[in-house]
């Protein structure tokens, strides 16, 4: 379970028949490799709020939330798009040995192995899901071409008159 830019494992045995509250927070050093793996100019701050319940049926529910600070590249201008990113959260933590459902409804599943659950890296693949696929800064247009312009780009020969 090492070598995550985010690995927080989670010893399901400690998890009381009452629940507990969890919060994972991201230091520096992970921000700066989150930042990297995702793509982002940069992660100031990446952390998570969840409550963690045993279930009769086996298996733990996890609720919570996910917050992000972050700045993603302007997809017209690549100027840097500050963005905040809070996005609630419902996994459960199957118990060691289940399959994990084939239920596209489903909550979300973490397998259990050796005792521990990641969360960490499950939280930043929320986090990797929630970004928004096209940043753009306000008011960031393309540039116009007007018809007296030479094609530019791969396609350009294709465009130009054939003589």
């Amino acid at each position: 379970m090492s070598g995550l830019e985010f690995s927080r494992p989670l010893r399901v045995s400690t998890v009381p028949p009452g629940g507990m509250a969890w919060r994972l927070e991201a230091n520096a050093a992970e921000c700066a490799a989150l930042a990297a793996r995702l793509g982002l100019v940069a992660l100031h701050g990446f952390s998570a709020e969840l409550r963690l319940k045993p279930q009769t049926a086996g298996g733990i529910l996890v609720e919570g939330h996910l917050s992000a600070s972050l700045e993603q590249a302007c997809v017209v201008s690549l100027e840097p798009v500050p963005q905040r990113v809070h996005e609630a959260l419902r996994l459960r933590i199957i118990p060691e040995g289940d399959a994990p459902s084939e239920d596209p409804d489903a909550d979300d599943e973490v397998e259990t192995e050796r005792g521990h659950a990641e969360l960490g890296e499950v939280i930043a693949q929320h986090l990797a899901l929630a970004l928004d696929p096209y940043p753009r800064l306000e008011g960031a247009t393309l540039p116009e071409h007007g018809a007296d312009d030479e094609p530019h780009g791969p396609f350009a020969a294709l465009r130009r008159p054939r003589g």
